[in-house]
Protein backbone atom coordinates (compact mmCIF):
# COMPACT_ATOMS: atom_id res chain seq x y z
CA UNK A 1 0.00 0.00 0.00
CA UNK A 2 2.69 2.47 1.01
CA UNK A 3 5.00 1.91 -1.96
CA UNK A 4 2.09 1.87 -4.41
CA UNK A 5 0.80 5.11 -2.91
CA UNK A 6 4.19 6.79 -3.34
CA UNK A 7 4.05 6.51 -7.14
CA UNK A 8 0.33 6.69 -7.94
CA UNK A 9 -0.13 10.08 -6.25
CA UNK A 10 2.61 11.63 -8.39
CA UNK A 11 0.85 10.43 -11.57
CA UNK A 12 -2.56 11.58 -10.29
CA UNK A 13 -1.44 15.10 -9.32
CA UNK A 14 -2.37 16.81 -12.62
CA UNK A 15 -5.93 15.40 -12.46
CA UNK A 16 -6.19 16.40 -8.80
CA UNK A 17 -5.14 19.93 -9.66
CA UNK A 18 -7.80 20.28 -12.36
CA UNK A 19 -10.62 18.77 -10.31
CA UNK A 20 -9.94 20.65 -7.07
CA UNK A 21 -8.68 23.86 -8.72
CA UNK A 22 -5.37 23.56 -6.91
CA UNK A 23 -2.31 25.76 -7.38
CA UNK A 24 1.15 24.31 -8.00
CA UNK A 25 1.97 24.98 -4.34
CA UNK A 26 -1.17 23.14 -3.26
CA UNK A 27 -0.24 20.10 -5.34
CA UNK A 28 3.25 20.10 -3.86
CA UNK A 29 1.73 19.99 -0.40
CA UNK A 30 -0.30 16.92 -1.30
CA UNK A 31 3.07 15.16 -1.29
CA UNK A 32 4.88 17.29 1.29
CA UNK A 33 2.22 16.91 4.01
CA UNK A 34 2.58 13.14 3.80
CA UNK A 35 6.38 13.33 3.69
CA UNK A 36 6.55 15.59 6.75
CA UNK A 37 4.27 13.36 8.82
CA UNK A 38 6.22 10.22 7.95
CA UNK A 39 9.65 11.76 8.54
CA UNK A 40 8.67 13.26 11.89
CA UNK A 41 7.13 10.17 13.44
CA UNK A 42 8.81 7.17 11.89
CA UNK A 43 11.64 6.54 14.38
CA UNK A 44 9.29 7.09 17.32
CA UNK A 45 6.78 4.74 15.69
CA UNK A 46 9.49 2.09 15.31
CA UNK A 47 10.30 2.43 19.01
CA UNK A 48 6.60 2.14 19.85
CA UNK A 49 6.50 -1.15 17.94
CA UNK A 50 9.44 -2.47 19.95
CA UNK A 51 7.71 -1.47 23.18
CA UNK A 52 4.02 -2.20 22.61
CA UNK A 53 4.20 -4.98 20.03
CA UNK A 54 5.17 -4.86 16.37
CA UNK A 55 2.13 -6.77 15.13
CA UNK A 56 -0.22 -4.47 17.04
CA UNK A 57 1.41 -1.30 15.71
CA UNK A 58 1.53 -2.73 12.18
CA UNK A 59 -2.18 -3.57 12.13
CA UNK A 60 -3.05 -0.15 13.62
CA UNK A 61 -1.00 1.44 10.84
CA UNK A 62 -2.78 -0.58 8.14
CA UNK A 63 -6.23 0.34 9.44
CA UNK A 64 -5.27 4.01 9.86
CA UNK A 65 -3.75 4.12 6.37
CA UNK A 66 -6.93 2.68 4.84
CA UNK A 67 -9.24 5.08 6.68
CA UNK A 68 -7.08 8.08 5.76
CA UNK A 69 -6.96 6.87 2.12
CA UNK A 70 -10.75 6.68 1.99
CA UNK A 71 -10.94 10.19 3.44
CA UNK A 72 -8.50 11.40 0.76
CA UNK A 73 -10.73 9.88 -1.90
CA UNK A 74 -13.75 11.78 -0.60
CA UNK A 75 -11.85 15.07 -0.05
CA UNK A 76 -14.01 18.01 -1.22
CA UNK A 77 -11.14 20.52 -1.48
CA UNK A 78 -7.38 20.70 -1.82
CA UNK A 79 -7.08 21.82 1.82
CA UNK A 80 -8.99 18.77 3.03
CA UNK A 81 -6.90 16.49 0.83
CA UNK A 82 -3.66 17.91 2.26
CA UNK A 83 -4.96 17.40 5.82
CA UNK A 84 -5.98 13.79 5.14
CA UNK A 85 -2.61 13.15 3.48
CA UNK A 86 -0.92 14.24 6.71
CA UNK A 87 -3.06 11.74 8.63
CA UNK A 88 -2.16 9.11 6.05
CA UNK A 89 1.51 9.89 6.67
CA UNK A 90 1.06 9.35 10.42
CA UNK A 91 -0.43 5.91 9.72
CA UNK A 92 2.34 5.15 7.22
CA UNK A 93 4.91 5.93 9.91
CA UNK A 94 3.34 3.24 12.10
CA UNK A 95 3.19 0.75 9.25
CA UNK A 96 6.53 0.98 7.47
CA UNK A 97 9.16 0.31 10.15
CA UNK A 98 6.99 -2.44 11.64
CA UNK A 99 7.27 -4.49 8.43
CA UNK A 100 11.05 -4.69 8.74
CA UNK A 101 10.89 -5.20 12.51
CA UNK A 102 8.53 -8.17 12.08
CA UNK A 103 10.88 -9.73 9.52
CA UNK A 104 13.92 -9.11 11.77
CA UNK A 105 12.21 -10.83 14.69
CA UNK A 106 10.82 -13.74 12.64
CA UNK A 107 13.89 -14.93 10.74
CA UNK A 108 17.22 -16.34 11.98
CA UNK A 109 20.43 -14.62 10.94
CA UNK A 110 21.19 -17.11 8.16
CA UNK A 111 17.87 -16.39 6.41
CA UNK A 112 17.50 -12.69 7.19
CA UNK A 113 19.23 -11.39 4.06
CA UNK A 114 17.03 -13.46 1.75
CA UNK A 115 13.89 -12.45 3.64
CA UNK A 116 14.79 -8.77 3.30
CA UNK A 117 15.48 -9.36 -0.40
CA UNK A 118 11.95 -10.72 -0.84
CA UNK A 119 10.56 -7.77 1.16
CA UNK A 120 12.44 -5.38 -1.13
CA UNK A 121 11.25 -7.21 -4.25
CA UNK A 122 7.60 -7.00 -3.19
CA UNK A 123 8.04 -3.30 -2.39
CA UNK A 124 9.56 -2.66 -5.80
CA UNK A 125 6.77 -4.62 -7.50
CA UNK A 126 4.39 -2.01 -6.10
CA UNK A 127 6.67 0.78 -7.34
CA UNK A 128 6.81 -0.84 -10.78
CA UNK A 129 3.06 -1.22 -11.08
CA UNK A 130 2.21 2.17 -9.56
CA UNK A 131 2.59 4.41 -12.65
CA UNK A 132 0.66 2.01 -14.89
CA UNK A 133 -2.12 1.45 -12.34
CA UNK A 134 -2.40 5.18 -11.66
CA UNK A 135 -2.40 6.09 -15.34
CA UNK A 136 -5.12 3.56 -16.11
CA UNK A 137 -7.27 4.61 -13.14
CA UNK A 138 -6.91 8.35 -13.82
CA UNK A 139 -7.66 7.98 -17.53
CA UNK A 140 -10.63 5.60 -17.19
CA UNK A 141 -12.13 6.38 -13.77
CA UNK A 142 -11.08 9.19 -11.41
CA UNK A 143 -8.07 10.24 -9.39
CA UNK A 144 -10.16 9.46 -6.28
CA UNK A 145 -9.88 5.74 -7.01
CA UNK A 146 -6.12 6.04 -6.62
CA UNK A 147 -6.84 6.36 -2.89
CA UNK A 148 -9.85 4.03 -2.73
CA UNK A 149 -7.66 1.16 -4.00
CA UNK A 150 -5.94 1.06 -0.61
CA UNK A 151 -9.14 -0.02 1.19
CA UNK A 152 -9.45 -3.58 -0.23
CA UNK A 153 -5.69 -4.02 0.09
CA UNK A 154 -5.93 -3.06 3.76
CA UNK A 155 -8.75 -5.53 4.39
CA UNK A 156 -6.61 -8.34 2.98
CA UNK A 157 -3.56 -7.15 4.95
CA UNK A 158 -5.45 -7.03 8.26
CA UNK A 159 -7.05 -10.46 7.77
CA UNK A 160 -3.83 -12.18 6.70
CA UNK A 161 -1.67 -10.25 9.17
CA UNK A 162 -3.89 -11.06 12.15
CA UNK A 163 -3.69 -14.74 11.22
CA UNK A 164 -0.06 -15.13 10.15
CA UNK A 165 2.09 -12.61 12.03
CA UNK A 166 3.45 -13.61 15.42
CA UNK A 167 3.53 -10.86 18.02
CA UNK A 168 7.01 -9.75 19.11
CA UNK A 169 8.30 -6.94 21.29
CA UNK A 170 11.29 -5.86 23.34
CA UNK A 171 10.37 -7.16 26.79
CA UNK A 172 13.02 -4.97 28.39
CA UNK A 173 11.63 -1.81 26.74
CA UNK A 174 8.12 -2.73 27.90
CA UNK A 175 9.32 -2.24 31.49
CA UNK A 176 11.02 1.09 30.79
CA UNK A 177 9.58 4.59 30.66
CA UNK A 178 8.96 5.88 27.14
CA UNK A 179 11.33 8.76 26.39
CA UNK A 180 8.68 11.39 25.61
CA UNK A 181 11.11 14.31 25.93
CA UNK A 182 13.54 12.70 23.50
CA UNK A 183 10.70 11.94 21.11
CA UNK A 184 9.56 15.59 21.19
CA UNK A 185 13.06 16.91 20.46
CA UNK A 186 13.60 14.38 17.67
CA UNK A 187 10.23 15.14 16.04
CA UNK A 188 10.86 18.90 16.10
CA UNK A 189 14.37 18.42 14.68
CA UNK A 190 13.18 16.17 11.87
CA UNK A 191 10.35 18.59 11.10
CA UNK A 192 12.81 21.50 10.83
CA UNK A 193 15.14 19.47 8.60
CA UNK A 194 12.47 18.24 6.18
CA UNK A 195 10.69 21.63 6.20
CA UNK A 196 13.94 23.37 5.24
CA UNK A 197 14.56 20.89 2.42
CA UNK A 198 11.00 21.27 1.11
CA UNK A 199 11.02 25.09 1.23
CA UNK A 200 14.38 25.22 -0.53
CA UNK A 201 12.62 24.05 -3.71
CA UNK A 202 10.65 27.30 -3.94
CA UNK A 203 12.73 29.78 -1.92
CA UNK A 204 16.29 28.67 -2.67
CA UNK A 205 18.97 27.39 -0.30
CA UNK A 206 20.11 30.89 0.70
CA UNK A 207 16.68 32.10 1.87
CA UNK A 208 16.49 33.10 5.55
CA UNK A 209 13.59 30.69 6.20
CA UNK A 210 15.53 27.75 4.78
CA UNK A 211 18.77 28.64 6.57
CA UNK A 212 16.95 29.18 9.88
CA UNK A 213 15.08 25.91 9.51
CA UNK A 214 18.21 23.87 8.75
CA UNK A 215 20.15 25.60 11.55
CA UNK A 216 17.31 24.84 13.97
CA UNK A 217 17.38 21.18 12.95
CA UNK A 218 21.15 21.01 13.57
CA UNK A 219 20.72 22.53 17.03
CA UNK A 220 17.82 20.16 17.70
CA UNK A 221 19.84 17.07 16.73
CA UNK A 222 22.68 18.24 18.98
CA UNK A 223 20.27 18.62 21.90
CA UNK A 224 18.75 15.24 21.08
CA UNK A 225 22.20 13.64 21.19
CA UNK A 226 22.86 15.20 24.60
CA UNK A 227 19.47 14.01 25.84
CA UNK A 228 19.94 10.45 24.60
CA UNK A 229 23.44 10.22 26.05
CA UNK A 230 22.16 11.06 29.53
CA UNK A 231 18.75 9.35 29.39
CA UNK A 232 18.30 6.17 31.43
CA UNK A 233 15.99 4.70 28.74
CA UNK A 234 16.85 6.48 25.48
CA UNK A 235 14.53 6.52 22.49
CA UNK A 236 17.47 5.97 20.12
CA UNK A 237 20.62 4.64 21.86
CA UNK A 238 23.57 6.43 20.29
CA UNK A 239 25.74 3.36 20.89
CA UNK A 240 23.91 1.85 17.94
CA UNK A 241 25.91 4.12 15.62
CA UNK A 242 29.22 2.78 16.92
CA UNK A 243 28.64 -0.07 14.52
CA UNK A 244 30.32 1.34 11.46
CA UNK A 245 28.41 -0.89 9.06
CA UNK A 246 25.04 0.30 10.39
CA UNK A 247 26.05 3.96 10.19
CA UNK A 248 27.37 3.52 6.65
CA UNK A 249 24.20 1.63 5.73
CA UNK A 250 22.05 4.58 6.81
CA UNK A 251 24.12 6.99 4.68
CA UNK A 252 24.00 4.61 1.70
CA UNK A 253 20.21 4.33 1.99
CA UNK A 254 20.01 8.12 1.98
CA UNK A 255 22.20 8.27 -1.15
CA UNK A 256 20.13 5.55 -2.80
CA UNK A 257 16.91 7.50 -2.19
CA UNK A 258 18.60 10.68 -3.44
CA UNK A 259 19.25 9.03 -6.80
CA UNK A 260 16.02 6.98 -7.03
CA UNK A 261 13.54 9.75 -6.25
CA UNK A 262 15.47 12.29 -8.31
CA UNK A 263 15.62 10.06 -11.38
CA UNK A 264 11.98 8.92 -11.23
CA UNK A 265 10.63 12.44 -10.62
CA UNK A 266 12.58 14.28 -13.31
CA UNK A 267 12.48 11.46 -15.84
CA UNK A 268 8.67 11.47 -15.53
CA UNK A 269 8.67 15.20 -16.32
CA UNK A 270 10.87 14.58 -19.36
CA UNK A 271 8.75 11.73 -20.72
CA UNK A 272 5.36 13.35 -20.10
CA UNK A 273 6.00 17.03 -20.78
CA UNK A 274 8.92 17.08 -23.19
CA UNK A 275 8.22 13.86 -25.12
CA UNK A 276 4.42 14.14 -24.74
CA UNK A 277 3.66 10.63 -23.48
CA UNK A 278 0.46 9.96 -21.51
CA UNK A 279 0.65 8.74 -17.89
CA UNK A 280 0.11 5.13 -18.96
CA UNK A 281 2.69 5.42 -21.75
CA UNK A 282 5.13 6.95 -19.29
CA UNK A 283 4.57 4.10 -16.83
CA UNK A 284 5.21 1.54 -19.55
CA UNK A 285 8.43 3.29 -20.60
CA UNK A 286 9.76 3.29 -17.03
CA UNK A 287 9.19 -0.48 -16.74
CA UNK A 288 12.84 -1.32 -17.61
CA UNK A 289 13.80 0.53 -14.41
CA UNK A 290 10.96 -0.46 -12.10
CA UNK A 291 10.59 -3.99 -13.46
CA UNK A 292 14.30 -4.70 -13.03
CA UNK A 293 14.01 -3.54 -9.41
CA UNK A 294 11.59 -6.43 -8.76
CA UNK A 295 14.15 -8.95 -10.04
CA UNK A 296 17.29 -7.37 -8.59
CA UNK A 297 16.10 -6.76 -5.02
CA UNK A 298 15.75 -10.48 -4.11
CA UNK A 299 19.03 -11.13 -5.92
CA UNK A 300 20.64 -8.47 -3.73
CA UNK A 301 19.40 -10.34 -0.67
CA UNK A 302 20.82 -13.64 -1.95
CA UNK A 303 24.20 -12.08 -2.80
CA UNK A 304 24.35 -10.39 0.61
CA UNK A 305 23.72 -13.74 2.28
CA UNK A 306 26.47 -15.48 0.29
CA UNK A 307 29.09 -12.76 -0.13
CA UNK A 308 28.21 -10.22 2.52
CA UNK A 309 26.64 -6.82 1.78
CA UNK A 310 29.83 -5.08 0.63
CA UNK A 311 30.02 -6.51 -2.97
CA UNK A 312 26.39 -5.78 -3.96
CA UNK A 313 26.59 -2.34 -2.35
CA UNK A 314 29.84 -1.29 -4.03
CA UNK A 315 29.04 -2.85 -7.43
CA UNK A 316 25.44 -1.60 -7.33
CA UNK A 317 26.40 1.99 -6.55
CA UNK A 318 29.12 1.99 -9.23
CA UNK A 319 26.65 0.62 -11.79
CA UNK A 320 24.14 3.25 -10.68
CA UNK A 321 26.69 5.97 -11.40
CA UNK A 322 27.38 4.52 -14.85
CA UNK A 323 23.65 4.44 -15.59
CA UNK A 324 23.28 8.07 -14.52
CA UNK A 325 26.13 9.08 -16.81
CA UNK A 326 24.38 7.22 -19.63
CA UNK A 327 21.22 9.27 -19.05
CA UNK A 328 23.23 12.49 -18.97
CA UNK A 329 23.22 12.53 -22.77
CA UNK A 330 19.48 13.12 -23.13
CA UNK A 331 18.33 15.62 -25.72
CA UNK A 332 14.91 16.90 -26.69
CA UNK A 333 14.35 14.21 -29.29
CA UNK A 334 16.50 11.38 -27.95
CA UNK A 335 15.14 8.05 -29.21
CA UNK A 336 13.68 5.82 -26.51
CA UNK A 337 15.93 3.02 -27.76
CA UNK A 338 18.88 5.04 -26.42
CA UNK A 339 17.22 5.45 -23.01
CA UNK A 340 15.87 2.08 -21.89
CA UNK A 341 19.24 0.23 -21.60
CA UNK A 342 20.37 2.80 -19.03
CA UNK A 343 17.07 2.47 -17.16
CA UNK A 344 17.67 -1.28 -17.07
CA UNK A 345 21.13 -0.76 -15.54
CA UNK A 346 19.82 1.75 -13.00
CA UNK A 347 16.96 -0.55 -11.97
CA UNK A 348 19.34 -3.49 -11.51
CA UNK A 349 21.72 -1.34 -9.45
CA UNK A 350 18.99 0.11 -7.25
CA UNK A 351 17.58 -3.34 -6.52
CA UNK A 352 20.97 -4.67 -5.42
CA UNK A 353 21.65 -1.66 -3.22
CA UNK A 354 18.23 -1.40 -1.58
CA UNK A 355 18.22 -4.98 -0.32
CA UNK A 356 21.87 -4.91 0.79
CA UNK A 357 21.64 -1.50 2.49
CA UNK A 358 18.45 -2.49 4.31
CA UNK A 359 20.07 -5.70 5.52
CA UNK A 360 23.12 -3.73 6.64
CA UNK A 361 20.96 -1.46 8.81
CA UNK A 362 18.50 -4.00 10.18
CA UNK A 363 20.94 -6.90 10.44
CA UNK A 364 23.47 -4.90 12.45
CA UNK A 365 20.90 -3.88 15.06
CA UNK A 366 19.91 -6.24 17.87
CA UNK A 367 16.57 -8.01 17.47
CA UNK A 368 15.04 -6.12 20.40
CA UNK A 369 15.66 -2.83 18.54
CA UNK A 370 14.28 -4.04 15.20
CA UNK A 371 11.60 -1.34 15.15
CA UNK A 372 14.11 1.45 15.71
CA UNK A 373 16.33 0.01 12.96
CA UNK A 374 13.37 -0.11 10.58
CA UNK A 375 12.62 3.50 11.49
CA UNK A 376 16.21 4.51 10.70
CA UNK A 377 16.01 2.81 7.31
CA UNK A 378 12.77 4.55 6.41
CA UNK A 379 13.93 7.93 7.76
CA UNK A 380 17.01 7.76 5.54
CA UNK A 381 14.77 6.83 2.61
CA UNK A 382 12.37 9.75 3.17
CA UNK A 383 15.06 12.39 3.80
CA UNK A 384 17.16 11.14 0.89
CA UNK A 385 14.14 11.36 -1.41
CA UNK A 386 13.40 14.91 -0.29
CA UNK A 387 17.05 15.87 -0.79
CA UNK A 388 17.14 14.24 -4.23
CA UNK A 389 14.19 16.15 -5.62
CA UNK A 390 15.27 19.39 -3.92
CA UNK A 391 18.98 19.41 -4.71
CA UNK A 392 18.65 18.07 -8.24
CA UNK A 393 15.71 20.43 -8.76
CA UNK A 394 17.90 23.36 -7.69
CA UNK A 395 20.65 22.22 -10.08
CA UNK A 396 18.16 21.89 -12.92
CA UNK A 397 16.50 25.25 -12.25
CA UNK A 398 19.82 27.08 -12.00
CA UNK A 399 21.06 25.55 -15.24
CA UNK A 400 17.84 26.46 -17.08
CA UNK A 401 18.11 30.08 -15.89
CA UNK A 402 21.72 30.22 -17.06
CA UNK A 403 21.16 28.78 -20.55
CA UNK A 404 17.56 29.56 -21.55
CA UNK A 405 18.34 32.86 -23.30
CA UNK A 406 21.15 31.33 -25.38
CA UNK A 407 19.07 28.24 -26.26
CA UNK A 408 16.15 30.40 -27.38
CA UNK A 409 18.25 32.67 -29.59
CA UNK A 410 20.00 29.66 -31.17
CA UNK A 411 16.64 28.42 -32.47
CA UNK A 412 15.85 31.77 -34.06
CA UNK A 413 13.84 33.47 -31.35
CA UNK A 414 14.42 37.27 -31.46
CA UNK A 415 16.56 38.50 -28.58
CA UNK A 416 13.82 40.85 -27.38
CA UNK A 417 11.31 38.00 -27.16
CA UNK A 418 13.87 35.72 -25.49
CA UNK A 419 14.42 38.34 -22.76
CA UNK A 420 10.67 38.37 -22.07
CA UNK A 421 10.60 34.58 -21.74
CA UNK A 422 13.66 34.18 -19.45
CA UNK A 423 11.78 35.36 -16.28
CA UNK A 424 9.51 32.32 -16.75
CA UNK A 425 12.43 29.89 -16.58
CA UNK A 426 10.84 28.28 -13.50
CA UNK A 427 8.12 26.83 -15.72
CA UNK A 428 10.67 25.64 -18.27
CA UNK A 429 12.51 23.88 -15.42
CA UNK A 430 9.34 21.85 -14.90
CA UNK A 431 9.33 20.78 -18.55
CA UNK A 432 6.65 23.31 -19.56
CA UNK A 433 7.15 25.15 -22.86
CA UNK A 434 5.91 28.75 -23.21
CA UNK A 435 5.37 28.06 -26.93
CA UNK A 436 1.54 28.06 -26.77
CA UNK A 437 1.60 31.59 -25.32
CA UNK A 438 3.60 33.29 -28.08
CA UNK A 439 2.57 34.28 -31.64
CA UNK A 440 2.15 31.35 -34.02
CA UNK A 441 5.35 31.98 -36.08
CA UNK A 442 7.46 31.77 -32.91
CA UNK A 443 5.85 28.73 -31.27
CA UNK A 444 8.10 26.11 -32.86
CA UNK A 445 11.46 27.85 -32.15
CA UNK A 446 10.37 28.82 -28.59
CA UNK A 447 9.33 25.23 -27.86
CA UNK A 448 12.56 23.86 -29.28
CA UNK A 449 14.68 26.31 -27.31
CA UNK A 450 12.79 25.68 -24.05
CA UNK A 451 13.01 21.90 -24.38
CA UNK A 452 16.70 22.09 -25.30
CA UNK A 453 17.32 24.15 -22.14
CA UNK A 454 15.38 21.67 -19.99
CA UNK A 455 17.11 18.61 -21.49
CA UNK A 456 20.62 20.03 -21.13
CA UNK A 457 19.86 21.05 -17.52
CA UNK A 458 18.53 17.57 -16.82
CA UNK A 459 21.81 16.16 -18.13
CA UNK A 460 23.73 18.21 -15.55
CA UNK A 461 21.42 16.96 -12.78
CA UNK A 462 22.11 13.37 -13.82
CA UNK A 463 25.87 14.05 -13.68
CA UNK A 464 25.47 15.31 -10.11
CA UNK A 465 23.49 12.16 -9.22
CA UNK A 466 26.25 10.04 -10.81
CA UNK A 467 28.89 11.72 -8.64
CA UNK A 468 26.81 10.94 -5.54
CA UNK A 469 26.53 7.31 -6.64
CA UNK A 470 30.29 6.94 -7.23
CA UNK A 471 31.00 8.48 -3.82
CA UNK A 472 28.57 5.97 -2.30
CA UNK A 473 30.40 3.10 -4.05
CA UNK A 474 33.61 4.13 -2.25
CA UNK A 475 31.77 4.48 1.05
CA UNK A 476 30.34 0.97 0.64
CA UNK A 477 33.86 -0.45 0.98
CA UNK A 478 33.65 0.29 4.73
CA UNK A 479 30.72 -2.11 5.22
CA UNK A 480 31.65 -5.37 6.89
CA UNK A 481 29.93 -8.72 6.84
CA UNK A 482 28.18 -9.84 9.98
CA UNK A 483 25.05 -9.39 12.04
CA UNK A 484 24.31 -7.88 15.39
CA UNK A 485 24.28 -11.21 17.12
CA UNK A 486 27.82 -12.24 16.26
CA UNK A 487 30.62 -12.23 18.84
CA UNK A 488 32.57 -9.03 19.20
CA UNK A 489 29.64 -6.74 18.54
CA UNK A 490 28.88 -3.93 20.94
CA UNK A 491 26.32 -4.85 23.64
CA UNK A 492 23.17 -2.73 23.67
Amino acid sequence: MVMLDATVVAIANPAIGLDLHASLSGLQWVTNAYLLAVAILIISAGKAGDRFGRKRIFLCGVVGFALASAACGFAPSIGALIAFRAVQGCAGALLMPSTLAIIRAAFPERLLQQAIGIWAGVSMAAVASGPIVAGFVVEHASWRWVFFLNVPLAIVAVCVGAWVIAESRDEQAAKERFDLAGMAVLCVSLFALVWGIIKSQSLGWGDVVVVASLASSAIGFFLFALREREAAHPLLPLRLFRRLSLSVGVVLMLMLAFALFGVVFFLSLYLQRVRGYSPVETGIRTLPLTGMLVFAAPLGGILSARLGPRPPLAVGMALLGIGMLGLSRLAWRTDYGDIWPWLLAIGFALGLVQAAATQTIVGNAPVRMAGVAGGLQQTALQIGGALGTSVLGAVLSGRVRATLFVDLTRTGVPRAVARLIVPYSGYVAQGVSPGPFVPAPLRAPVTEGAYNAFSSALDVAFVVAACVAFAAALLALFVRRGGASEPGKLPL
